[in-house]
């Protein structure tokens, strides 16, 4: 990875990338199916995972019409989750708050998201957190990434986009950021890989080596 601007800023997404949450998103997602009298497996729930959970209502043919009450039920049952952070989240965080600036981008509620960011003290780390309900548009679009860029006036490339994503990596290319994907916690690795991001780390541990490298 070749940077020839310094990189001031490290933007990251929350869930899978922080916490590791996709044990406690599945569970949400089985208990909301299952509800609406619905089935859904492991198996497929992995093939069509997204940040957009629009997009996993779409692969499990639920109707519009359900997608607010679904949404409801996934909360609920969430609610019942308690994810805690990425192995070494909180060392990492603590390391390179020293040394750049922070910001959160997530698709998450806000919040969901930002309760858990006080439940986990890392809130005050982030200069700017961009949720759903933030931006115009979701990830993959260059929207939420291009508002925390707007926030702390800092151009693409300043920043470094951390995710576990396909769909990360493609909301940083598109806004003109480098993109670091996080294998470890990704419950979509292949198609992580497969989204070319211009850095690959296996855990979130990796991540102060990588930029060193810079």
């Amino acid at each position: 990875m070749d940077r020839k601007n310094f990189t001031e800023c490290i933007v990251f997404d929350w869930d899978g990338t922080l916490l590791d949450s996709f044990a406690a998103d599945a569970q949400a997602y089985f208990g909301m199916f299952d509800a609406l009298g619905m089935s859904f497996s492991m198996e497929e729930l992995k093939r069509h995972y997204s940040p957009n959970w629009h997009r996993v209502y779409r692969a499990a043919r639920l109707p519009r019409a359900k997608w607010e009450q679904a949404d409801r039920l996934w909360m609920r049952f969430y609610k019942k989750q308690q994810p805690e952070l990425q192995p070494g989240a909180m060392r990492v965080l603590r390391a390179l708050d020293r040394r750049f600036t922070l910001a959160l981008v997530s698709s998450g509620s806000r919040s969901r998201v930002r309760r858990q960011l006080r439940e986990h003290q890392v809130s005050e780390m982030f200069r700017a957190k961009v949720c759903s309900e933030d931006a115009p548009r979701r990830k993959p679009h260059p929207a939420p990434l291009r508002m925390a860029m707007d926030q702390l006036r800092l151009e693409p490339q300043a920043c470094v986009y951390v995710g576990d994503a396909p769909e990360d990596m493609e909301m940083a290319r598109r806004a003109g950021v480098c993109g670091i994907g996080v294998l470890g916690g990704s419950p979509v690795p292949g198609r992580l890989r497969a989204a070319s991001p211009d850095a690959l780390i296996e855990t979130i541990r990796d991540l102060p080596a990588l930029l060193r490298r810079f």
